[in-house]
């Protein structure tokens, strides 16, 4: 579904600029049609009128076709709607060939194309309409066929030369046209990034209140663990002493006290984050340091999970920024894949000057296509008893480190995930 609603929303603006397009072309067309007729009916002057009756038909026809086209489901893409400027230019043209060439006033009609896809077509489109309308002028200065209504009043005696007027249009449409291609598509194009950001913007803000929503029921949840925890901790202890003698039992309670201690300190770490300014809670680390401490807790959270480490072999590794968040950032992540595949995982660090990556390499059965772009939002999870959140916290946290999050489907079996963070300054 999103993908269908990222291309309806491509394909809206062309629809909609190639209707307004039909609109102006009817304008035209109404306004050419009443002064031919007026020209042969009332002034009786004469004139190539079949050629350019048919061309007048032909542009009725094509209107009507485009408008019946609008109709159907099929998308408007962008080199359609550049197709139509290239008929009304070539069009315009003919017109203008049978009628006196530039001697024509609706000559400068050539700069309403310029305009139109000036504002809503990519700039390689754009020069294209302006270099076809300023050779389609220039040539109207020379060849055209003769329309006694429209003659200069001072036309010049020799062939060879233009009349000052006539060039001095030419010179205005040039500049005109010129103009208009560079700072219409610049301002256009300004628009467009406008808008992208501001949708980004929009973005950022819906996810905020999303963390901010979560980060409250967090710190209730936290207050509610805490008396459940101790409980839990004291009568384990009163098993081990009273258990001690059987070996295997006594392993098992060991066990959940280390799973209880992991509880018990990750709350005091929320406890102390959220007592400390966004920000001040962050530490230089040595980033495989880091890494390998953050794996050694985790695989007392998951002792089943298997997994190989691999850093590149450089030393000494490069600083990073870590806080708790990133911290339970990269245990998603791993706890992500371990979950996908349920055999042994692969790790690997690696970095250059500015960057650092961090990779996860899964052999589980992959992202779905239906969720491949929806993979970081919250509440989508491929997992059947998953709220979908670790990965949309995930996102957020290498957002807030001026960092990226990529998961993606390996050429083979499995999932892999990059993490990509910038190095300490």
């Amino acid at each position: 579904m999103n993908t269908i609603s990222k291309k309806t929303f491509h394909f809206a603006a062309p629809a909609r600029n190639l209707a307004l397009l039909c609109t102006v072309r009817g304008i035209v067309l109404a306004g050419q049609f009443a002064s031919i007729a007026y020209v042969y009916w009332a002034m009786q002057v004469p004139m190539a009128y079949r050629p350019v009756a048919a061309v007048i038909g032909a542009a009725i026809l094509l209107t009507l076709l485009t408008l019946y086209r609008l109709r159907k489901p099929w998308p408007v893409t962008e080199p359609e709607f550049f197709g139509h400027l290239l008929i009304d230019i070539v069009g315009l043209s003919v017109l203008l060939y049978f009628t006196g060439g530039a001697n024509n006033p609706f000559v400068s009609y050539y700069l309403v194309p310029v305009s139109i896809s000036a504002a809503t077509l990519p700039w390689r489109y754009t020069w294209i309409i302006t270099g076809l309308s300023l050779v389609a002028y220039s040539l109207m200065l020379f060849h055209y066929v003769p329309f006694e209504l429209l003659s200069p009043v001072h036309n010049h005696s020799e062939p060879d030369l233009l009349n000052p007027h006539l060039l001095g249009m030419w010179l205005n449409f040039v500049v005109s046209a010129l103009l208009i291609t560079y700072f219409v598509v610049r301002m256009a194009h300004a628009i467009r990034d406008q808008e992208q950001q501001l949708q980004h913007t929009r973005e950022e803000i819906s996810n905020n209140e999303h963390i901010l929503g979560l980060a409250t029921l967090a710190a209730g949840t936290a207050h509610e663990l805490a008396t459940p925890l101790s409980t839990m901790s004291v009568t384990l202890a009163d098993l081990a002493r009273e258990r001690n003698h059987d070996d295997s039992l006594f392993a098992e309670i060991s066990l959940l006290q280390q799973q209880l201690d992991v509880c018990k300190k990750t709350l005091r770490k929320l406890t102390q984050t959220a007592q400390l300014p966004l920000g001040n809670s962050r530490e230089s680390q040595r980033a495989d340091l880091y890494l390998t401490e953050l794996i050694d807790q985790w695989k007392i959270m998951r002792p089943d999970a298997e997994h190989t480490l691999t850093i590149k072999p450089a030393t000494p590794a490069p600083v990073i920024l870590t806080d708790p968040t990133l911290t339970q950032a990269i245990q998603n992540l791993l706890n992500n894949a371990v979950d996908a595949s349920g055999e042994c995982i692969n790790v690997s660090l690696d970095w250059d000057d500015t960057r650092l990556k961090l990779t996860i390499e899964d052999n589980g059965p992959g992202l779905p296509n239906a969720l491949a772009g929806r993979i970081g939002k919250p509440f989508v999870t491929t997992k059947h008893q998953g709220l979908g959140l670790g990965l949309f916290l995930s996102h957020a946290t290498a957002g807030r480190f001026n960092g990226r999050l990529e998961i993606y489907n390996r050429k083979g079996k499995g999932t892999c995930t990059e993490l990509t963070l910038p190095l300490a300054t």
